[in-house]
Parts: C-alpha cells; sequence; structure tokens
C-alpha cells in the first residue's frame, strides 16, 4: 500500500460524510517514522522544539488572547454542540466552522487531519497544550470538488471567506493543503507565482493584511501549489534527535533538485532559481487530537506549519499589547513584519552562551547533516534561503525577542528591532548610483567574530480583475500578478558610502526577501542599507519590512541607543 494511501485509510473520519474526493489536496504526504511515537504536541510547543510555552507563562502571559487566525483545508475540525462526532469540553474549541463561502452544516465534512492541525494550534488539553491556545480560529473546509478539473477557484473563494472573519481581522491564515501540479488547469502549468490559488494567496496577503503560512511540499509526491508564492511563508518540517527537533526529516518534499511527476510537463520546484521553504518547524511523530477527543500521532509539512501559523498569533497579541500601551503604530500588524520577524528569528547554531550566535538555542541540520553555514545560501550573496532549511528553524521565544527589539525609524537604531517604511525609486541624479535607499546604523558597536542577522521582506502585487466590482473575488474572475520589484540589502561599515565595499549582502534578482547571516570582521559600528535595486511595478513606493540582530560590543542595552524606538 503507497504512502498516500495508507494516509487516507488513517486520517479518513469514522462518523462524517465520505470526502475521500477531498483528500487530493491535502498536504498529508508525510514521513511515517517507525517506532513508539513520544508525546511530541508538548515536546514541539516546549523548549526541545520552538519554546512557545514559555510565553504561555509569567511574565509574557501570551496564549494568542482576541487574536483571530484562519485555517483552509478539504475538511474542517469538529465543533461541539453542532456535530455529533465531537465531544464535550472539546479542547479544541473553534471558533467558527465554515464551508466555502458560507457557514458550515453540521456533521458535513468533519475531517481528522484538520483537526489534528486545529489542535497544534489552539489545543487547551494541559498535555497536548496547543501554540495559542486562547486564539480565535476560523476554520473553513472547501467542500466537494464536484467533478472540477481544479478545485482553485473553489479553494480561493473559501480563502476570501476565511479573511473576511472577524470584521476583517485575521492575522495568519494555516495552509496544510495544497493543489498537485498536474491538476492546474493552465497549459504547460508551472511554478511560476501564477496558478489562481497562489496569485489568490498573493493578493489576499495585500487585500485582508494576513500572513498565509503553507506546508510546504514540493518535488516527489509533492503538492506544490501554492507553495509558488511570494508573499507567505512555506514551511518544511524537522524530527527529533536525542529528543529536540534539530534535523530536517528525510521526508521532506524540497525545491531541488527538479523532479518531474509523471503527467506533468514541468519540475514541481519554483520557475526559475528562487527557492520554496522559507522556514523549518516541528512536524515528525506530533501527537494531536482526533474530533471525537482521542489522540493520534502523525508526520508531515501539515503539522509544522501551525506552529509557524500560532506563533504568529503569539507574537501579534504582544504586538496588540505594544501598540496600546509603547506607542507602537499599526505597522506592528503588516504580514510582512510577521514574516521578517519570523524568518529573522529562526534557530540556525546553537549559541555556547557568549552571545556570538545571537542567543540561538539550537543546530538546526539539513539531511546531510550539514548547517546552514555549510550551504551555499551562506557563500552566494544571489541566495538566500537554504533550499531545505530556508533560515533555519522557528523558534517562538527569539521571535518575540526579535519583536521586543522594538519598531525603528532609519537612523541610528538599536542591536535588535524592526521597521516597516517604503523607498521610493528616484531619478539617477538625486540618488546613490541611480538607486534609491536608506540606511539602518547601528548605535552600538558590533562584536568581533559575532554573527549578525537580518531579513527584508516585501510583496509582490496581484491585482483582482473585479468583473462585477463588488471588491470580491467570485468564480470566474481572475488575478493579475504584476512582475517584483527588486529590493537589495547590504552589510556595511557605518562611514562607508560605497555598496561595493560592503562586507557582506543578499542581493538576489527573483525572491521578495533578502536575507544575510554573517560575522562580523572586526568589532566596530556598522550599517544597513536597503537600495531599491529595480523598479518594474508602475508604482514608485514599495513598502518593505526590515528585521535584525546584532550581538553588541558594549554595555549598551537594545533600547539605549541615542535614537529613541518609534512612538506616535
Amino acid at each position: 500500500m503507497g504512502i498516500f494511501q495508507q494516509l487516507l485509510n488513517r486520517s479518513a473520519p469514522s462518523n462524517s460524510k465520505n470526502i475521500k474526493q477531498l483528500w487530493l489536496p491535502l498536504a498529508l504526504l508525510a514521513g511515517l517514522s517507525s517506532g513508539i511515537p513520544v508525546l511530541a504536541l508538548s515536546v514541539s510547543v516546549g523548549a526541545d522544539g520552538i519554546d512557545a510555552k514559555r510565553l504561555h507563562q509569567s511574565p509574557y502571559n501570551l496564549t494568542g488572547k482576541k487574536i483571530a487566525i484562519g485555517q483552509v483545508e478539504g475538511g474542517r475540525p469538529g465543533l461541539f454542540g453542532f456535530d455529533k462526532v465531537s465531544v464535550p469540553n472539546n479542547p479544541v474549541a473553534v471558533t467558527q466552522v465554515l464551508q466555502l463561502d458560507g457557514l458550515a452544516t453540521a456533521d458535513e465534512f468533519v475531517d481528522n487531519h484538520a483537526n489534528h492541525v486545529a489542535s497544534v494550534m489552539i489545543s487547551q488539553d494541559k498535555q497536548l497544550v496547543g501554540v495559542a491556545p486562547d486564539a480565535l480560529l476560523f476554520s473553513a473546509s472547501i467542500g466537494p470538488l464536484d467533478g472540477e478539473l481544479s478545485g482553485q477557484p473553489r479553494e480561493c473563494l473559501t480563502t476570501q471567506h476565511v479573511a473576511l472573519r472577524n470584521s476583517g481581522d485575521v492575522r495568519a491564515i494555516n495552509f496544510s493543503f495544497g493543489e498537485p501540479l498536474v491538476n492546474d488547469p493552465r497549459p504547460n502549468a508551472s511554478l511560476d507565482g501564477n496558478a489562481l490559488l497562489t496569485q489568490c494567496i498573493d493578493w489576499s496577503s495585500m487585500a485582508h493584511k494576513t500572513l498565509y503560512i503553507i506546508a510546504g511540499n514540493q518535488g516527489g509526491g509533492g503538492i506544490p501549489i501554492p507553495t509558488d508564492n511570494f508573499n507567505g511563508i512555506n514551511v518544511a518540517y524537522s524530527t527529533q534527535v536525542d529528543g529536540q527537533f534539530v534535523k530536517v526529516d528525510y521526508a521532506n518534499s524540497g525545491s531541488e533538485p527538479l523532479f518531474n511527476p509523471r503527467g506533468a510537463s514541468a519540475p514541481e520546484s519554483n520557475v526559475g532559481s528562487r527557492r520554496s521553504i522559507g522556514l523549518v518547524a516541528p512536524g515528525d511523530d506530533i501527537r494531536m487530537l482526533n474530533p471525537n477527543g482521542q489522540e493520534t500521532f502523525s508526520s508531515g509539512s501539515s503539522f509544522a506549519a501551525p506552529h509557524v501559523a500560532a506563533t504568529g498569533a503569539l507574537l501579534q497579541e504582544w504586538g496588540d499589547r505594544k501598540i496600546r500601551t509603547a506607542g507602537w503604530s499599526l505597522d506592528a500588524r503588516e504580514p510582512i513584519v510577521m514574516k521578517a520577524i519570523l524568518l529573522n528569528a529562526a534557530d540556525k547554531l546553537r549559541d555556547e552562551g557568549d552571545g556570538q550566535n545571537l542567543g540561538m538555542s539550537k543546530t538546526l541540520l539539513d539531511e546531510s547533516n550539514l548547517t546552514w553555514i555549510e550551504s551555499d545560501a551562506y557563500r552566494d550573496p544571489q541566495v538566500p534561503l537554504h533550499t531545505a532549511l530556508g533560515t533555519g528553524q522557528l523558534n517562538a521565544f527569539r521571535a518575540y525577542e526579535q519583536f521586543d527589539g522594538g519598531q525603528w525609524s532609519s537612523g541610528n537604531v538599536a542591536t535588535r528591532g524592526w521597521d516597516y517604511s517604503y523607498l521610493t525609486q528616484p531619478s539617477e541624479e538625486s540618488s546613490n548610483q541611480g538607486r534609491g535607499y536608506t540606511d539602518y546604523v547601528i548605535d552600538s558597536p558590533l562584536k568581533e567574530n559575532s554573527y549578525f542577522s537580518a531579513t527584508l521582506a516585501w510583496e509582490r502585487q496581484v491585482l483582482l480583475i473585479d468583473s462585477n466590482n463588488n471588491e470580491l473575488y467570485d468564480i470566474g474572475e481572475s488575478f493579475d500578478g504584476k512582475n517584483l520589484n527588486n529590493l537589495d540589502l547590504y552589510l556595511m561599515p557605518a562611514e562607508e558610502e560605497n555598496i561595493a565595499q560592503s562586507i557582506w549582502s543578499s542581493t538576489s534578482d527573483e525572491d521578495s526577501l533578502e536575507h544575510i547571516f554573517h560575522i562580523i570582521p572586526r568589532t566596530g559600528r556598522y550599517k544597513l542599507r536597503v537600495v531599491y535595486e529595480q523598479q518594474m511595478t508602475p508604482e514608485s513606493q514599495q513598502p518593505y519590512a526590515l528585521a535584525w540582530w546584532g550581538a553588541s560590543d558594549s554595555i549598551q542595552t537594545a533600547n539605549t541607543a541615542q535614537n529613541e524606538p518609534y512612538s506616535n
């Protein structure tokens, strides 16, 4: 029996309408590990995983309270009092269940897999607590495909319906499903970012201000649409070694090497050199909950992605506190700010206690037991992402620390912080070498031989072709994916003005992000320069988010730089 059929049998609900026709899009291409599973949800949420439990406790008390997140799948979790299969005091307390563009029907499309994913995010079970147990989860099933070759129009409609819940304030939406490339109706379809569902996600991220977290399945047997998106985060999954999630699982379907699936006209990897995986999270032998309250376990990127989406809820709860009490602007809610924060705070190399590795708690290994700095992403400025590891493994506590570094504007900044701003492409006469740019000068000297990390993210612009002018996507409508503007990122000595003299850079021509992780060669003051390299859209302004983290060589703390953090 093949892996896919095993997973169908293993995950098929026992007390709901048969939805076997829905399973094709689901990202269940998991690695079935042998041996006795451990209680890995408890482990994955704790210090040996993403270290989110620490944020649940005092003094942080971050549980996702009042933060809305979403879930889109073929099926949906159970809801007590609505579905017969759901038990009283169900620890997976979904806020609302939906189907397509309406409310769900009782006992229809209740699905184990969707309940598993939801339990990772919001379970309130004391032994299997989720990442954000008090978040508001809006879960939607796509429903039957009704014989359509592609379910992408229905999937987009369902996605929009979730994004509009909570008065249009849904901060992150989890996708633990996808579409096979061979099912895409476009002639000679490829992973070029222009499948309808992919465009829908990139459009919605801007239109609805929500961050999309996608289970990262490309390659042999993968379900790659919409992993060719630009504006979300694709997530691979890690497995435990000696009780810690520190190695990407062998069963991940990565973006390389190229793989031509049977019946497809193009490889299941992104067109060009753009890589798919942005982040890694625990996903092997994760113990979760069925709709009837019974415990089960499974593996796959389906269960790594919700760790990331729910971490977004914890951060957004903190951001809302800072908006109320510390003068942060609403920029803290921007999806690309969350993207930059999560990617920049990822674990790569375990810190030995001297701060040289920025307080990272784990060394993450690829399938060959090599680290991030042994890859081309470390050696080549045009490659911002490791092919299997992205920027590293999710660390919820470090993401909190990165976010808590504060909102800054360009100029003098602390050693750790973030900004949301924009660049305008100027004329050649008014800029450095014809480029628009802005500088972030680290006010405190950085320590020799320490690492410095910075992530720059911006969005691809996608327009809705709104034939009936109702400002909503309707089945039959389409999108116009614009070309991607090109921004670059340079790490330079503070006094230097020539980018050719930078100590390192990230200058990909194809990605919507840049990432630097580089050793500081000598103690001194440095700066980041964000450069508007090439304008490809009619709009001259390009919004971006920037997150950075360095190791200070002085006793000066993150909040004592000469410029104060942003305040209204």
